[in-house]
């Protein structure tokens, strides 16, 4: 059969794509067979671009098109939509039959997987030379794979299809195939694409195509999960089968897994700072700017595989800007979020809290929740009269995080009920928590004048190789000299002194999940990492808190600066550590088996 292929469909996909060349010289109202598409070139090209217009846009927090519920349904962040897919989660209210964000991640995804099968079953027709067809297939094998993980990451074992299938097929036959099946088969791929692909980009029209760090870091982070507690082993699922008795999650631990998963992540280290990558640092190598600028750089040394985004993406600045200055005041950081991050000299300020939410501070850290501090920073990191509990933190604090009385452009931010900021000024547009997100945000955007900047989104940069190689390093050989190493290199790009030595194995894992919580802020990281490690349960399920930003008229009242619960998150175990397959899938297929508790 000879299906008909829209050019206007791989047109609107290019304008979205990473790549900048023009492939398409027909107009978009004419229709090619796919005999047609893979007998030119051009058109095979703007197929592939096709391929990566469907990686996530996970730029966008709340939005189903944006794939990423992850940030704001986790301690992280709080948004003041009721509406937001994410609030469902957080209440523990969503389920199978909802067509929310959960169905868009399996049928975009699965989406991609086709487009990717289509490309690879006829890229061997396309007029170019082995080498270049050899990468053409290397990028399409990457991306199937990635497309394979996003799915897997949040369902669990999931169908495998490899293969181009009719739209009269019978789609029954596909059962969902076991987790470890599906980890070796993204990890196979990526093994399979590495030797094909470029080392690094040296032309910024090809910034967004896949490098062999990119496909080894899909490899390392796959392995990484693969070796934690949920994913290796966990007897909450191992009795969970599909209908003909096959167990779909492992029903022993494999301690293996921790040694394959350092290796594959120092792997990719290797890789990719042979290949000119390292962490990023500022002209002037200020801690704070080191770590805002990471994100805000596009394509610096750090980045490996990254979206961009074709225009200005102005969500993200609307949503991290205060409604006094055009924005939509949406991503607010929790009281939790902002207690993590640890003072200047490295120590935690608040190490737990009491039955009432108030913190239990640690003496020693200098630590002060109440009063306002008499000067400025030297270096110009808070104003004179700031909130204590907000001076001499660490920098990534201050490049993540606006609080009030912070600066950002130009001016002071009033989130205290009767400023600028304020819930009365933006109604339901306002910072719920009394913070918003500074990571990402980029203070020369002028909302008011629709001036916005170009973004990215990073999936994958070394500083998260560095810490996953120092987790499962830990994890397998203890706290030995290499995962001090690659620590304290994330430690001292921030302007943190090094970890104490002499700390016992658990002690470090503490260590670096602390380090990943802040470092990996708001990066999608910490939802996954919560349930891989079998802590969501607790992280997840309890009430968090914000300041009272029905309070308040100045910088320095008191009343603002009152912890006050913003909401009881819901977190219902085992059911919430997987995604359930969705009620629409389980109609057309009675091959599929829900996950348990759903």
């Amino acid at each position: 059969m000879k299906r008909k292929i829209l050019v206007g469909v791989f047109f609107l996909a290019l304008l979205s794509n990473a790549c900048k060349k023009d492939f398409l010289n027909k107009t978009p109202n004419e229709d090619l067979t796919v005999e047609d598409v893979f007998s030119k070139r051009q058109y095979a090209e703007a197929w592939l671009s096709n391929v990566y217009y469907f990686l996530p846009e996970e730029i966008n927090f709340v939005d189903p098109w944006g794939r990423n519920p992850f940030v704001s349904s986790t301690d992280e962040m709080k948004v003041p939509w009721p509406e937001k897919y994410t609030n469902l989660m957080n209440s523990g209210a969503w389920n199978a039959s909802d067509e929310g964000v959960p169905t868009n991640i399996w049928n975009s995804n699965y989406d991609g997987i086709r487009k990717a099968n289509i490309f690879l079953a006829n890229v061997d027709k396309v007029p170019i030379d082995d080498n270049e067809k050899k990468k053409w297939t290397a990028e399409a094998t990457f991306l199937r794979a990635f497309f394979y993980f996003s799915i897997i990451r949040t369902h669990g074992p999931v169908p495998l299809i490899t293969e181009v299938i009719p739209a009269e097929a019978d789609f029954s036959k596909f059962k969902r195939a076991p987790l470890k099946e599906c980890i070796d088969f993204v990890v196979n791929e990526c093994d399979k694409a590495v030797p094909f692909l470029d080392a690094a980009i040296t032309e910024d029209r090809n910034y967004g195509k896949v490098t062999k760090s990119a496909a080894l870091a899909l490899k390392a982070r796959i392995l990484l999960y693969a070796a934690s507690p949920l994913w290796n082993g966990d007897p909450a699922f191992s009795s969970v089968v599909d209908k003909d008795g096959v167990s779909l999650f492992p029903t022993q631990p494999d301690p293996t897994l921790w040694e394959k998963a350092w290796k594959a992540a120092k792997a990719c280290i290797d890789q990719a700072e042979g290949a000119g990558h390292g962490l990023y640092r500022s002209p002037d190598n200020d801690p704070v700017k080191n770590y805002q600028g990471l994100f805000i750089q596009r394509w610096n040394k750090e980045i490996l595989f990254a979206r961009n985004w074709v225009g200005a993406m102005e969500d993200m600045d609307r949503c991290t800007f205060p409604n006094g200055m055009g924005g939509w005041s949406g991503y607010s950081p929790t009281q939790e979020m902002v207690d993590a991050y640890e003072m200047k000299n490295g120590t935690t300020p608040i190490t737990g809290y009491n039955a009432d939410g108030s913190p239990i501070v640690n003496p020693a850290s200098g630590y002060v929740e109440s009063g306002y501090s008499a000067a400025a920073d030297p270096k110009g990191y808070f104003e004179a009269g700031t909130r204590n509990m907000y001076v001499n933190r660490e920098p990534r604090f201050y490049a993540s995080i606006k609080y009030n009385g912070s600066e950002w452009a130009g001016r002071r931010i009033e989130f205290y009920d009767s400023g600028r900021d304020s819930r009365r000024n933006g109604g339901r547009d306002h910072a719920i928590c009394g913070y918003l997100m500074k990571k990402f945000s980029d203070s020369t955007v002028v909302i008011t004048e629709g001036k916005f900047v170009t973004k990215s989104w990073t999936f994958f940069r070394l500083g998260e190789q560095y810490l996953n190689y120092a987790e499962a390093l830990n994890e397998d050989q203890g706290p030995i000299g290499d995962v001090y190493k690659y620590v304290n290199l994330i430690r001292d790009r921030s302007g943190l002194p090094p970890l104490t030595p002499g700390l016992s194995k658990d002690q470090m894992r503490e260590k670096i999940r602390h380090e990943r919580r802040i470092e990996l802020a708001f990066e999608t990281h910490r939802f996954f990492d919560a349930r891989r490690w079998k802590i969501a349960e607790v992280t997840d399920n309890k009430e968090i808190h914000g300041m009272d930003v029905a309070a308040g008229t100045s910088f320095t009242d008191d009343a603002f600066y009152k912890r006050t619960v913003i909401e009881k998150r819901v977190f219902v175990a085992p059911k919430h550590y997987w995604f359930p397959i969705p009620q629409g899938e389980l109609s057309k297929n009675p091959n599929l088996v829900q996950n348990k508790g759903w």
